[in-house]
């Protein structure tokens, strides 16, 4: 495969199909595969990085059995747990990261679902956010019904967060309580009422190549235009603890051909960043153009402040609309 002809190609306006033969992606030279991708995302994305925040706003004591998660009541953690936070404690978070120049700021919650009580203390940190602060406001809050979106987006959300993991066909062996078509309607229905849907999944959990193309295909046949790309930190008390870690060149590939195949997307480096040398550097000029900053749900992340600093260096832009 000619991958400076394939980058070409798909700047002219060729996209990759999930009937197109990808296997080429798999063994095909890292460098020109990277230098293709950076090729795609300058064209598409430019030099703005987009940089996103979380707060863990509900944490552990979740139903659902998936392998990889701390807060999953089915695994043995160490997971700190605590009902819904404060909407004081996530206003003073928001602002302090808007302060620090990010894009966007997510509230994101353990469990199937938000309902009830803490659905309504959700929908007011929200609207309070909306008010106070410039930045965009995200929102991974599980499945939620339609009226519930509608809420949301009232109260100033305007992008939702719905990972599908995985391959359709390797999903059942992530997690057995919910199932890759809730992800699918979710997804859907957060479309239908106006979200931008970020949308990616976990690489390293033992599945094939195969299913990080079908995976990468099924974000572009949803028109996913936000995607993370989570490489797995195996964490002690799950199923997935004994895994080996990815290589670096693995995750550098995976997130190079998506780009490829989703390329008007943000492709989103988050949990994991530390495997690839200095904070994900070479990623960046591999096709990333997003990054989530500081720390993760229940893992360590990078600075806001030192990522920007390493954006800088490579000629990236790291100012918010709401600064310039």
């Amino acid at each position: 495969m000619d991958l400076k002809k394939l980058a070409d190609d798909i700047i002219n306006g060729k996209r990759l199909k999930r009937e197109d033969d990808l296997s080429f992606f798999i063994n095909c030279d890292l460098d020109a595969l990277l230098e293709g991708a950076d090729k795609i995302r300058e064209y598409f994305c430019g030099d703005k990085v987009d940089l996103c925040t979380i707060i863990n706003g509900r944490s552990g004591r979740c139903g659902e059995d998936c392998k990889y998660c701390a807060q999953s009541a089915h695994n043995h953690t160490n997971c700190e747990v605590y009902d819904f936070l404060p909407k004081e404690k996530i206003l003073a978070e928001a602002l302090a990261n808007e302060k620090e120049g990010v894009d966007r700021f997510a509230i994101v919650t353990a469990g199937r679902s938000l309902s009830g009580e803490d659905f309504e203390k959700a929908i007011d940190a929200y609207e309070t956010m909306h008010r106070e602060c410039k930045l965009d406001l995200c929102a991974s809050l599980g499945f939620l019904t339609k009226e519930q979106f509608h809420r949301l987006h009232e109260a100033g959300v305007t992008s939702y967060h719905d990972n599908i993991e995985t391959s359709r066909r390797n999903f059942p062996n992530i997690c057995t309580t919910h199932t890759y078509d809730e992800k699918i309607a979710t997804i859907k229905m957060a479309q239908e009422e106006g979200f931008c849907v970020c949308s990616g999944g976990i690489i390293g959990m033992g599945e094939t190549w195969e299913d990080r193309l079908d995976m990468a295909v099924s974000l572009a046949e949803l028109g996913i235009m936000s995607i993370p790309i989570n490489a797995l930190m195996p964490i002690p008390g799950t199923p997935l603890e004994n895994l080996k870690q990815l290589s670096e060149e693995d995750i550098l590939r995976t997130i190079a051909f998506f780009r490829y195949i989703n390329p008007e997307a943000n492709v989103r480096l988050a949990a994991g960043r530390a495997l690839v040398t200095n904070d994900g550097e070479a990623a960046f000029s591999g096709g990333a153009s997003a990054t989530i900053t500081g720390n993760m749900l229940t893992t360590s992340g990078s600075t806001i402040e030192s990522d920007k600093k390493l954006l800088r260096g490579l000629g990236r832009d790291v100012t918010p609309e709401y600064l310039k």
